[in-house]
């Protein structure tokens, strides 16, 4: 066998991505416990592999954790029984008291311990998320491109900026995001600020 042919031939990298059939990796294993260069070509593959994967690697959005928490959470109430409820869309007319049913839940609250932002879904469906959202110091910015966000402040303060405009808002007031807009929450007051949350599929 000629082991540089073997070695230039793409099979040993497919071995390290995980993408060999069960009869090439122990053909590749075996051939590696009797050829020392095929074993430490795949050692030098793995290495070069993980340096190009740390170099390229992209962070999540911080607002993926604890919406994927909130769906988890979610999931699991309504397992346990929970109804299924559906909270009024958000619009320039709503109330804090409309959500009062969730507001004043013993199991909608958030934990003291909580990183940056928190949230509870009290409705789903595949139009529309509802959830109460609890905002420490901000939320950074993002971009909706197929769904409207919507905003109705429960408690605290907080900015919202919108491209270049900013709206200070107050418990009570209701903001609508645009599609298509870069948008970000600063908090301005010392208490959490929190908030009903609805994502609107445009």
């Amino acid at each position: 066998m000629n082991t540089k042919e073997y070695i230039e031939s793409g099979v040993l990298e497919l071995y390290v991505l995980g993408l060999s059939s069960a009869e090439q990796c122990a053909e590749i294993e075996a051939l590696a416990a009797k050829h020392p260069e095929i074993y430490t070509e795949i050692a030098e593959i793995s290495v070069a592999l993980e340096k190009y994967a740390q170099l390229n690697e992209v962070a999540p959005h911080p607002l993926i954790k604890p919406l994927l928490m909130a769906t988890i959470d979610y999931t699991e109430r309504l397992k346990s029984g929970e109804p299924v409820s559906f909270p009024a869309v958000l619009n320039e007319n709503s109330k804090i008291e409309d959500y009062q049913q969730w507001i004043n839940r013993e199991d909608m609250k958030a934990p003291v311990d909580f990183e940056e932002v928190f949230a509870k879904i009290i409705g789903y469906t595949p139009e529309a998320t509802s959830a109460i959202v609890w905002i420490k110091n901000m939320a950074p910015e993002e971009v909706h491109d197929h769904e409207f966000e919507k905003f109705l402040i429960l408690e605290g303060t907080c900015d919202i900026t919108i491209g270049d405009k900013v709206h200070q808002l107050v418990p009570g007031d209701y903001l609508s995001i645009p599609l298509h807009v870069s948008h970000n929450v600063k908090v301005t007051s010392k208490n959490t600020c929190k908030v009903i949350l609805q994502r609107i599929a445009a």
